[in-house]
């Protein structure tokens, strides 16, 4: 996949193109995630500027976060006690990942599209000790705007990288994977801290 799509309204979207996390110029501070039940991480978060030199520190900071926190797949705004819709994902290496977009952040992302759907098991730093089967979209089309530029992107993937963002923006949404579980039956104590 290319992480672009097509349609009447692609032309106002690209895909990732050549951003990278270098490109957001500042270095990224490591912020202490926050486990539930902070109260940010049950409240929707609000849209922000991605131009804004607040949003560009926020990225970068979640990007630094999230490569220093083994096994870590992605990290929203919310998890670190700020709650603005802005997240990270990098799923490069993980052995359940097909497509691989890299490290990207996006700002005020939204599912435009979503089939297939299929069950997992998720588990989240914000929630340390627990695992859970979610039922989630293994086809995926996501709008957002890149930090630093606020280029509007559409991302297409699928699989794991597919279930990492859903993941994310139910963050920005206030909900937890635990919001999304089919009940107590499908909630498991972890086995492996990472």
């Amino acid at each position: 996949m290319t992480g672009a799509e097509s349609g009447p309204d692609a032309e106002a979207y690209a895909g990732l193109g050549d951003w990278a996390p270098e490109s957001l110029v500042v270095p990224g501070v490591v912020r202490a995630v926050v486990s539930a039940p902070h109260p940010v991480l049950s409240r929707a978060a609000v849209e922000v500027d991605p131009t804004a030199v607040e949003t560009v520190q926020l990225a970068a900071d979640l990007v630094a976060t999230m490569r220093v926190s083994p096994g870590c797949v992605g990290l929203a705004a919310p998890q670190v006690g700020v709650g603005v819709r802005v997240f990270a994902v990098d799923v490069s290496g993980h052995p359940k990942a097909v497509t691989v977009h890299g490290t990207f952040v996006l700002c005020n992302a939204r599912v435009v599209e979503a089939t297939r759907w299929k069950p997992g098991r998720e588990g989240c730093m914000s929630v340390p000790d627990l695992t859970g089967d979610v039922k989630r979209a293994s086809r995926l089309v996501v709008e957002g705007d890149l930090p630093g530029t606020g280029e509007a992107v559409r991302l297409v993937t699928d699989g794991f990288e597919a279930r990492a963002l859903q993941h994310e923006i139910d963050h920005c949404a206030g909900l937890l994977f635990l919001d999304r579980v089919a009940g107590a039956h499908a909630v498991y104590q972890r086995k492996v801290y990472l």
